[in-house]
């Protein structure tokens, strides 16, 4: 103990400076959207190297089970071609580069889900160097799953549907009707919709999407099933709990959307 103190009262002046440059920094950071964002890439890019390790080594003992949820999704998107009068075996012959397609998907991998807290976020093994920007929508093959907030050169964070901050447009499946999608913090597996107007007629189980109001999303990708709703206190809108498709704990691989649109839109908005 004598040993310690002994060192601290030899480098106390060294150790003083230390300290008043970490305030700095923290105050710099804080007050400079510039620094902020900086650190932010930064830790963005250390903490990704190390979690792209560690899932390296998870993910090897997760191939029999992410097999089997690629078939799942294949079997799923042949009923979808066989629905649309699509021949499955012919589309592999044609030239997609010959569509004219509004939004571009890109595969990556989850490196570290949060979801036990009040504001969760992923970050996922692509980033600027792979085309990655923000707000930049983030799906699986089963529904939404957040936001791209900031990127460094190999990864990206993305703010979950599970975040205070979280506010994507949503509606009903059936009708044109819509309204923000939130999370009060509680359930993992449910989020809330709200401004839902009273006219909506509405049933448990039916299905809620992205309703295209935005950039973000496009239209019609899966977000859950309403499990329960009520009337707000003025009873001019509803407040509806839906249940997830996606088990939020439990996010293997993911796909960013990438609006061909988008810089055009923006400017028109600007």
């Amino acid at each position: 103990m004598q040993q310690i103190i002994n060192f601290l009262i030899k480098n106390k002046r060294f150790l003083l400076f230390l300290l008043l440059l970490c305030i700095a920094l923290i105050f710099t950071i804080q007050s400079h959207s510039y620094h902020r964002s900086k650190f932010v890439s930064s830790t963005n890019f250390l903490s990704g190297a190390l979690y792209s390790w560690q899932h390296s080594v998870s993910d090897y003992f997760g191939l029999k089970k992410e097999n089997q949820r690629l078939l799942e999704e294949n079997e799923n998107l042949r009923n979808q071609l066989s629905a649309l009068g699509v021949d499955s075996v012919a589309t592999k012959y044609l030239d997609t580069l010959s569509f004219d397609k509004p939004y571009t998907f890109t595969k990556a991998r989850v490196i570290k889900n949060d979801y036990s807290k009040i504001d969760n976020y992923i970050l996922i093994n692509k980033g600027e160097k792979d085309s990655i920007v923000p707000d930049m929508g983030v799906i699986t093959d089963k529904g939404i799953i957040g936001i791209i907030e900031n990127t460094s050169k190999n990864y990206s964070r993305v703010i979950s549907i599970l975040n205070s901050n979280s506010r994507i447009n949503a509606g009903l499946k059936k009708s044109n009707q819509y309204g923000s999608l939130i999370w009060n913090g509680k359930d993992p597996n449910i989020v809330q919709l709200e401004t839902i107007p009273r006219q909506a007629i509405l049933r448990e189980g039916d299905t809620i999407i992205t309703h295209g109001r935005s950039t973000i999303f496009p239209k019609g990708i899966g977000i859950g099933t309403i499990a329960s709703y009520k009337l707000n206190q003025n009873k001019s809108y509803y407040l509806i709990d839906v249940k997830l498709f996606n088990d939020m704990s439990d996010i293997g691989f993911v796909y960013t959307i990438k609006s061909r649109d988008i810089e055009e839109i923006k400017s028109l908005e600007n």
